[in-house]
């Protein structure tokens, strides 16, 4: 059985569904799992976390962590990790994630895993899979040496166990110390989107250049309000200005791992293959029969997306409301 430390990560008083993934997968190896918590004012999100699997939730609040900083995460996480002689360390691999475990990693002198679309426990030892060469093959990571074994874990990889209200998690305060920080977060503005994250949601209806305009992505927003899902883009989308890049999916851009991906007028250039392949179900629409995209698509459809998106709507409008 090995001392686990899930990081958890939170927004606008939420706590992120991909954290529980990592709870959920930890505790079902029957691991000792620890739930590590930063912020201020957010006592009450640490009451939720013992149903996922956390045996125990260890609370962070400090003024200096309202705001995310990866140098403070790292110090917290470091120092966490010491104190509970932990074995593992999980964080999902959202910009959170990827910013501040590599930090912690040089920190503690021990390797990083990024990544990963699967986890299995051994005792204390883990190993991780995760995807190489742009998603076209994938390896099976172990660690060597001593220290916490480090991984990163892509959202809606592992699934999210149901949750038992009867399982309660023991609280705990960790008085950090911070020493003096050389960063602080001054402002912090955010877009006016009320859709989920690309990288949070299980279903994504992606557009690429062949949307034309800015404009004509409303009916993929449409589409995408009737699912209760994310819309992404393409680079190229992106590059022309139709969407801002916070919606950018692919290489480098965000990369998603969704129950459904409907791609629109995309063709599948590599670099947004490797953000999407990993995708439950792939549906892919595009005039061009060609197109690459087609090639990792569960389904297909040969057509112009401005015609079939609107009876897609219209379709699972009449699902919903029967």
């Amino acid at each position: 059985m090995a001392k686990v430390i899930v990081v958890v990560e939170h927004r606008d008083g939420r706590l992120k569904k991909s954290s529980f993934e990592l709870l959920g997968a930890s505790s079902a190896a029957g691991n000792e799992t620890h739930a590590l918590l930063l912020g201020d004012g957010v006592a009450e999100l640490a009451k939720e976390l013992g149903s996922y699997g956390a045996s125990k939730v260890h609370l962070a609040e400090n003024p200096a962590l309202k705001f995310y900083t990866s140098e403070a995460y790292a110090k917290v996480v470091g120092q966490a990790a010491k104190m509970v002689g932990a074995d593992i360390i999980l964080a999902s691999h959202t910009p959170t994630g990827r910013d501040f475990m590599p930090k912690l990693a040089a920190m503690l002198g021990v390797g990083l895993a990024s990544d990963c679309t699967q986890l299995s426990f051994d005792g204390t030892k883990i190993k991780a899979r995760r995807p190489v060469y742009a998603g076209k093959a994938s390896v099976e990571v172990e660690f060597l040496g001593s220290g916490p074994q480090m991984a990163t874990v892509r959202p809606n990889s592992l699934g999210i166990p149901k949750p038992d209200p009867a399982k309660k998690a023991e609280i705990v305060n960790l008085t950090a110390d911070l020493g003096a920080l050389k960063t602080k977060v001054t402002e912090v503005i955010q877009g006016s989107s009320g859709r989920p994250d690309v990288t949070e949601a299980s279903i994504v209806v992606s557009g690429g250049r062949s949307l034309k305009n800015s404009d004509n992505f409303k009916i993929l927003e449409e589409l995408a309000d009737v699912l209760g899902a994310a819309v992404g883009a393409s680079r190229a989308a992106v590059d022309a200005g139709y969407r801002p890049h916070r919606d950018q999916v692919g290489q480098t851009g965000k990369v998603v791992s969704p129950t459904l991906y409907i791609a629109c007028g995309i063709s599948g250039a590599i670099q947004h293959l490797a953000g999407m392949r990993t995708s439950k179900t792939i549906v892919a629409i595009n005039t061009d029969p060609e197109a690459p995209i087609f090639q990792v698509a569960d389904y297909g459809i040969v057509s112009d997306l401005f015609t079939i998106v609107p009876l897609l709507k219209e379709e699972f409008k009449k699902i919903k409301e029967h």
